[in-house]
């Protein structure tokens, strides 16, 4: 039978063959570690027990529940207008409140209007009690400071005393400035939008403000308020019909 004979010739060959040695691969010998190569000595006292997590069992371990917080009103209105203004299409009037100053020249801003703070109640309690103890009866030269409130600056503005009138970007309900970049652009005085009603109110002691005007500066002071004015102008009071035609949301 062929396949017989070609299973013999097959055995024989494979005899004859010279048996080849396997050689073991030893494995590469780690780096020295001092954390790895200390073994934990576990104390024969101590059982190991498995945490049980069912009812009545160990206490949970803490896990992140933010997304089942139910969170005050008031978070969940600011996170519900954020959203509505990205998805729905805003109107440039009101967009242009996201357009807000570079962080260098707002810097360089509040430290400019941080200098003209107008004094707290115990300051003026002071200088009058100081007034009345020298028996002065005139106040004297009027300091130069920050103006705010709404009504006030509109008033600086419409008589044009004011030399440059900051906004906040984030005032609520918006309409209480929304009419304010119009009216500087139409009276000519420069304008900006900043970051944000917390941060105005710090420099006038108060919790919020909407609106800050500056009408005059010292003279060591002028070269920076100019510098200001000529960024500011740049960026907002030049490109006032590129503002208005801009519309927002609508992601």
């Amino acid at each position: 039978n062929l396949f017989k004979l070609l299973k013999q010739w097959y055995q024989r060959r494979v005899r004859g063959m010279p048996k080849v040695k396997k050689v073991k691969k030893t494995p590469a010998v780690p780096a020295y570690n001092a954390t790895k190569s200390a073994k934990k000595t576990s104390n024969p006292l101590i059982e190991k027990r498995a945490k049980n997590f069912s009812i009545g069992g160990d206490i949970q371990p803490k896990r992140d529940l933010r997304r089942f917080v139910r969170w005050p009103k008031y978070v969940r209105l600011q996170r519900q207008k954020k959203t509505l203004y990205q998805r729905l299409k805003v109107p440039p009037s009101v967009n242009q409140f996201t357009q807000t100053l570079d962080k260098q020249t707002a810097t360089n801003l509040f430290k400019l209007l941080k200098k003209y703070k107008p004094e707290t109640a115990a300051e003026k309690k002071d200088r009058l009690k100081s007034m009345a103890d020298a028996g002065k009866t005139e106040a004297g030269k009027k300091p130069t400071v920050v103006k705010f409130g709404l009504n006030h600056v509109t008033a600086l503005v419409e008589k044009k005393k004011a030399q440059l009138v900051v906004i906040a970007h984030d005032v609520d309900p918006i309409e209480l400035v929304v009419w304010m970049p119009a009216l500087c652009r139409k009276m000519n005085i420069p304008y900006c939008i900043v970051k944000g009603k917390a941060r105005l109110g710090q420099v006038v002691h108060k919790k919020t403000a909407a609106v800050l005007a500056i009408t005059s500066v010292k003279a060591e002071d002028k070269n920076a308020l100019n510098n200001l004015v000529s960024s500011v102008t740049t960026n907002y009071n030049d490109r006032f019909e590129e503002i208005r035609k801009t519309w927002g949301g609508g992601l």
